[in-house]
């Protein structure tokens, strides 16, 4: 069953932010599905319009609109990761070939591109933006119904790779999220002790 978003508000109209229980339960159990388990069917064309507008409401520090997107799926995705494992290959290296069946198998990945802006803010901050849009799709794609996995593997780093791929000067990967129905539902992994990672300060 598809879901239907509401119409994005227009510029200047108040967003209302009412107490949503169904988004903390969410969060509260959220648990990525592995990528290998992703199946068809994946996003549609529609939907990933959809969640490529919901990823692109996160947090943006001067509406700087940091980040791009790479939409990979199908025979496209099929020759992206061909083009990777001859790569590959040509050095001999069997295991970065090996880890390319997390992208063969899910049928649709998104690859989040971090590309800073000339501007007066810093660029970690705009590199941090990138980060908060692959949690908001992976987050969408979850809430659709999707499983989902934010990855980066070496061709996420790899310059030739890279190349491939068509990113430009000072362009990095943020995150390569797959997405498909989940073939089987993930395990709880363990999580940290949140209460050792907290400092009250005081004055």
């Amino acid at each position: 069953m598809k879901i239907a978003l509401p119409p994005a508000p227009a510029f200047g109209q108040p967003v209302a932010n009412p107490q949503r229980q169904e988004v903390l339960d969410f969060i509260a159990t959220r648990r990525s599905a592995s990528a290998v388990t992703l199946r068809a069917p994946g996003p549609d064309a529609a939907q990933i319009a959809d969640l490529l507008r919901l990823a692109a409401r996160a947090p943006d520090h001067g509406k700087l609109a940091p980040w791009r997107f790479i939409v990979l799926e199908g025979q496209d995705k099929t020759a992206f990761a061909d083009r990777l494992g001859v790569l590959a290959a040509s050095r001999g290296e069997t295991t970065a070939v090996a880890k390319l069946a997390k992208l063969r198998i899910p049928p649709v990945g998104i690859f989040v591109i971090s590309s800073p802006k000339e501007a007066s803010i810093r660029e970690w901050e705009q590199v941090l933006s990138a980060g908060a849009v692959c949690v908001n799709l992976l987050y969408a794609a979850m809430a659709m119904g999707f499983g989902a996995n934010w990855i980066t593997d070496w061709y996420s780093y790899d310059p030739q790779a890279l190349e491939i791929l068509g990113l430009g000067h000072g362009e990095k990967v943020a995150g390569l999220i797959l997405m498909g129905a989940a073939g089987e539902p993930p395990l709880e992994r363990e999580r940290p002790e949140v209460a050792a990672l907290i400092t009250q300060w005081r004055g």
